[in-house]
């Protein structure tokens, strides 16, 4: 299979999936390196392919519905509350946003879509040992949501609000 034909198995392997799709899985399919992947899906989004990097594995940008933000302040503890909270509402949690003193916007993408994307991102964070961007910021962080409608976003945020989570 030459290149050209690889990344296009890949662009359709991204369309057909309902979940990330990780580049060790991609590459085994495609009887290539996890490197190669890497390499295509730069090539790829280069081309303007709107593929994003989720902690779960690679997916394609699909806006739909109505993107807002929200401004939140809690402990790392309450982050799964918090995360559960707003995929049950029907919000898929794009991102996570804090602002560094030193280095500006620090932004981690999330793609989270519900309590199973929830769970893994959770349990990623706990096997890797690792703090939630919010810890650089004394619990103070920004999400980018995607909802199916603005009366979604909305009850998202009174959500936020009613567990003394929102920043106003």
């Amino acid at each position: 299979m030459n290149a050209k034909d690889r990344r296009d198995a890949i662009t359709a392997r991204l369309e057909q999936a309902t979940e990330p799709v990780n580049a060790t899985a991609l590459a085994r399919g495609l009887d290539v390196s996890r490197q190669v992947i890497v390499g295509d899906i730069a090539l790829l989004r280069a081309a303007g392919t709107p593929i994003e990097a989720t902690p779960r594995g690679y997916v394609l940008s699909r806006p739909a519905g109505v993107s807002g933000q929200v401004v939140c302040c809690h402990r790392s503890g309450d982050m799964e509350t918090e995360l559960n909270t707003l995929v049950d509402l029907g919000c898929v949690v794009e991102d996570v946003s804090v602002e560094h003193p030193v280095y500006g916007q620090l932004t981690g993408r999330l793609q989270l879509s519900c309590r199973a994307d929830v769970a893994c991102f959770l349990e990623k964070v706990r096997s890797c040992a690792a703090l939630p961007l919010s810890a650089l910021t004394e619990g103070i962080h920004t999400h980018r949501l995607r909802c199916p409608d603005g009366e979604t976003l909305e009850r998202a945020r009174a959500a936020l609000r009613r567990l003394h989570m929102l920043q106003e």
